[in-house]
């Protein structure tokens, strides 16, 4: 007689379902029915796991800005005040990260964050240093900036501050309204070309999104932040990523929808299955589209040479292919016939000032 192995079950406001050992673990688990009562410990395990609450860790860094020459990425300089993510997006690509920090890219990504708690004085410092030379900083790339935590930590909102002092530019993505709470900042660094915000909207579908996306807002709510931001004279761009073949199937409605609502440039990528999002994906299709699975992959491993993931940089944003040409030309005919300009928002870096020493003030 086999083993019965004990069943793996979707989380209310969750986008995994489990810990998934990270690829540094030596020793990799499996839960199963031996006979002892392990069934009943695996369903109390799961009612556990029901009730998981989000901790916060902090930690002092040593640096913030991160550079990256990756051919295939619009920017060279980052900034993420956080580490794991609240949101739960089941596909996102900084899930491995936290391995490095020996926790799981399964749910403590989303329930264990990191908080950079000193990161404006960071920032500071570094935008201080003599060799310094402005160049736009794209804000929350890996992690969501305006994730629910930053209501009560604004973090995010004190590295404006920094930047607005500076008179640096930076562009920032999310998938969150509390963006709004800040354009008494963003506002007018906009009106000199120093700010520029991206929304990503996977889909209108509210259930799918919640599912895909437990808790990041829903997509009508994203809609109404691209008009506020919009209306408050803030450059705004629409970001329909990624696209996953069979499950994310309205990007010309998401198009229409946001340039509706005020955004004028637009760009995607397809999903990326790095390192542990691969099984993690995989598991969240088993219990979400059991029926669909198998064709959802077929159609992923088509645009990455047969594999679950291709990090080319060639084609990793894109990917490859028949799927990925059509992804591509629906994207193009959509955005041509609309009128979005696929470009990023251009800002301004001549207006760079140092900022000075933490709490001295300016004449200037």
């Amino acid at each position: 007689m086999g083993d019965s192995f004990i069943p793996v079950h979707a989380l209310k406001g969750r986008g995994a379902a489990t810990r998934l050992p990270h690829r540094f673990e030596r020793d990799v688990r499996d839960a199963f029915d031996d006979g002892w009562g392990t069934l009943e410990e695996g369903e109390a395990e799961a009612e556990g796991l029901q009730r998981l609450q989000t901790e916060v860790r902090f930690e002092d860094v040593k640096s913030v800005l991160s550079e990256n020459d990756s051919p295939d990425i619009p920017f060279d300089r980052s900034l993420n005040p956080y580490r794991g993510c609240e949101h739960g997006c089941i596909y996102c690509f900084a899930r491995p990260t936290h391995s490095y920090l020996n926790l799981s890219p399964g749910l403590d990504f989303e329930t264990k964050l990191i908080a950079k708690r000193n990161v404006a004085e960071v920032l500071r410092a570094e935008l201080g240093r003599k060799a310094y030379r402005p160049s736009q900083i794209a804000i929350g790339t890996a992690t969501d900036c305006y994730q629910p935590i930053e209501r009560e930590l604004r973090l995010t909102r004190s590295v404006i501050e920094v930047l607005k002092e500076s008179r640096h530019p930076f562009g920032l993505v999310t998938k969150s309204s509390a963006v709004e709470r800040d354009l008494d900042l963003i506002a007018p660094m906009a009106a000199d070309r120093l700010a520029a915000v991206y929304v990503t909207i996977t889909t209108l579908d509210g259930e799918l999104a919640r599912k895909l996306e437990p808790r990041a807002a829903a997509p009508h709510r994203r809609l109404r932040t691209l008009r506020t931001l919009a209306d408050a004279g803030v450059p705004v761009g629409v970001s329909v990523a990624p696209q996953i073949p069979f499950v994310t199937e309205d990007m010309e409605q998401v198009l229409e929808a946001a340039w509706e609502a005020g955004a004028r440039c637009a760009f995607y990528t397809v999903v990326r299955l790095p390192w542990e999002v691969a099984p993690l994906f995989k598991q969240w299709l088993e219990l979400h589209y059991p029926q669909r699975a198998d064709r959802i992959m077929a159609r992923i491993r088509e645009m990455r040479g047969g594999k679950d993931y291709d990090a080319d940089f060639a084609t990793r944003m894109k990917g490859s292919g028949l799927w990925a040409d059509l992804i591509r030309q629906r994207f193009e005919k959509a955005t041509n016939r609309i009128g979005f300009n696929r470009q990023r928002i251009g800002l301004d870096l001549s207006a760079f000032r140092p900022p000075g020493a933490a709490g001295q003030g300016s004449l200037f």
